[in-house]
């Protein structure tokens, strides 16, 4: 199984970037996949979900409304559309693969069980 985070880089307060997720090694279609963030000094938290089909997302408090989530089979990716993006939004993302085909089977910390390496997201000006 591996997991490869994509598409950081440094963008200016309100400016857009879209993460991308390459998973391999399963079957794509029957897990969902996490995004998770973490700041310098910060515990790592959940950002957003999809399920298995994408049908099924999750949202971080943070997040809604400026980002999405989605993924596309024929490319066994998983995208983190991030818009409208703030100072607070920096950190490094990661990807992950839950244990389950639906994110609300476990909780955002729990149930992941492969992880990408990260890439960095700068907001800034």
């Amino acid at each position: 199984v591996q997991l490869q985070a994509s598409g950081g880089g440094l963008v200016q307060p309100g400016g857009s970037l879209r993460l991308s997720c390459a998973a391999s090694g399963f079957n794509f279609d029957d897990y969902a996949i996490a995004w998770f963030r973490q700041a310098s000094g910060k515990e790592r938290e959940g950002v957003s979900c999809a399920s298995g089909s994408g049908a099924s997302t999750t949202y971080a408090n943070s997040v809604k409304g400026r980002f999405t989530i989605s993924r596309v089979k024929t490319k066994n990716t998983v995208y983190l559309q991030m818009r409208r993006l703030k100072p607070e939004d920096t950190a490094v993302y990661y990807c992950a693969r839950k244990r389950h085909y639906y994110c609300s089977k476990f909780g955002f910390t729990q149930g992941n069980d492969f992880w990408g390496k990260g890439t960095q997201v700068t907001v800034s000006s």
